[in-house]
């Protein structure tokens, strides 16, 4: 192997933790803002909850093969050569074999040189991006951040024709979808709680009826996410363990129990304790307060099981074509590198995630435990559904979008639209702003080290 390529190894190595560190201190931040801005959670108790769930995901159940080109945007046959084709002679390349068994392992080619520098430079781009973003405080998506960078690189390396500007298309409507579906769950959800529970005669007695329904199915909507995952219920894979039916079925049988055990629970303590007809919002809020960490833990789960690959899949790209492995659409992704990414992923959140804490928890409306429950709970239904729908969709998007629903349920007034002007105009911004950086880093890097 040569000295390059053990550089070039290096340097992706250390991207990729860069990565998942700027994915732990912009998009982790979402999964507890509105626990923490709601102080059903401090800080300190958001990171260790943070620390072991956002880890379970990403080693667990973030899988060992991870894709490498986001949605196909690669043309890969351009980099399955030896040599780089000209403009002049686009013809078929020649594609570089694998050994026969006991064969020694071949080195990389130019090709493979190439594509692991373009994951590279992608990896650098997103993660720049995310840390600029979160600088600012402005919660913006991972997956968006990958796309625009992997965006950048086809373009530097192929040119304008080589994104698949089909898929980019269908990314580019999930900004709109997944906001207004989350921020229309959540305002119905809370715009429910506001009339049933908090405007209520007795909020305190209707709040022991609402209470265990929403414990119970935060449990039902988490275990029925977990069953899809784990099990892998899906039309275009393998058979799956249990039906569609059946996991949905066991679900909301768990979720139920839940419900019928909170209840209970909640029943005898009442019965215990006289409460003071003036604080009756506040022990309302307690309630709910209990529920809320809940789903912050659901969405931190999800969140590494399914964004570890943003800055793993990457990273498994170019160490595979960097030690001559090839190029595909996916790699095997070792355990050791999905450590990589749940490390980094838990030390971004301790380091540098309390900016965007801030910003989605305090600055866009006031959250209180029956807000943040709502937004939480319509962010994890919504991710859900979607990706059920098999919808690009991104929880940054969603949240944010759920987090507005809850203001917009209070009245305008209730939401500072300055903050929300500055997250839309993130947003815009992302793939092209990501594209640019991993086209400049693309050049620099193939000047330097080819």
């Amino acid at each position: 192997m040569s000295t390059i390529v053990i550089v070039l190894l290096v340097i992706t190595v250390i991207a990729g933790f860069y990565m998942a560190w700027n994915i732990g201190a912009n998009d982790v931040a979402n999964a507890m803002g509105t626990s923490v801005g709601s102080g059903a959670l401090t800080f300190r108790r958001a990171i260790i909850l943070a620390a072991i769930f956002e880890f379970a995901g990403a080693y667990f159940v973030g899988g060992h093969v991870a894709q490498t080109i986001r949605k196909g945007i690669v043309p890969l046959e351009y980099f399955q050569t030896t040599e780089q084709p000209t403009s002049a002679d686009p013809g078929a390349p020649t594609v570089t074999s694998a050994p026969a068994d006991g064969a020694p392992a071949p080195r990389a080619s130019q090709g493979e040189i190439r594509f692991g520098i373009g994951m590279l430079s992608a990896l650098l781009a997103a993660a720049l991006w995310l840390n600029v973003a979160t600088f600012f405080g402005q919660p913006v998506s991972t997956t968006h951040s990958i796309v625009g960078a992997v965006v950048g690189f086809a373009i530097a390396a192929v040119g304008f024709n080589a994104p698949n500007w089909w898929v980019l298309g269908k990314i580019s409507a999930s900004w709109v979808i997944s906001p207004l579906a989350g921020g229309l769950i959540a305002f119905i959800m809370y715009k429910a709680i506001q009339r049933y529970v908090l405007r209520s005669a007795a909020p305190v007695k209707a709040a022991k009826h609402v209470v265990p329904i929403g414990m119970g199915a935060v449990v039902a909507v988490l275990c029925l996410s977990v069953l899809y995952k784990v099990l892998k219920i899906d039309s275009k894979g393998a058979t799956p363990v249990v039906s569609g039916w059946m996991a949905t079925a066991l679900a909301f049988a768990i979720g139920g129990a839940v419900a019928i055990v909170a209840w209970t629970i909640i029943n005898r303590v009442t019965k215990k304790s006289n409460h003071n007809p003036d604080k009756e919002y506040e022990i309302v809020e307690k309630w709910f307060a209990r529920v809320q960490p809940m789903t912050a833990c659901y969405l931190a789960f999800a969140h590494g099981a399914n964004d570890v690959a943003n800055a793993i899949g990457p990273l498994a790209g170019a160490f595979q074509a960097f030690t001559g492995g090839g190029i595909a659409k996916s790699a095997a992704v070792p355990d050791w590198l999905l450590a990589i990414g749940g490390v980094g992923i838990v030390v971004g959140l301790a380091t540098y995630g309390y900016k965007v804490v801030e910003s989605i928890g305090k600055k866009i409306t006031e959250i209180t435990p029956t807000r943040g429950f709502a937004a939480e709970f319509a962010t994890a239904s919504t991710v859900l559904v979607c990706s059920r729908m098999g919808m690009p969709i991104s929880t940054t998007l969603v949240l944010v979008g759920a987090v507005m629903g809850v203001g917009m349920a209070r009245g305008f007034a209730a939401i500072d639209l300055g903050v929300i002007r500055k997250i839309f105009a993130s947003w815009v911004i992302t793939i092209p702003v990501s594209a640019l950086f991993a086209g400049i880093f693309y050049r620099i890097l193939c000047a330097i080290m080819i």
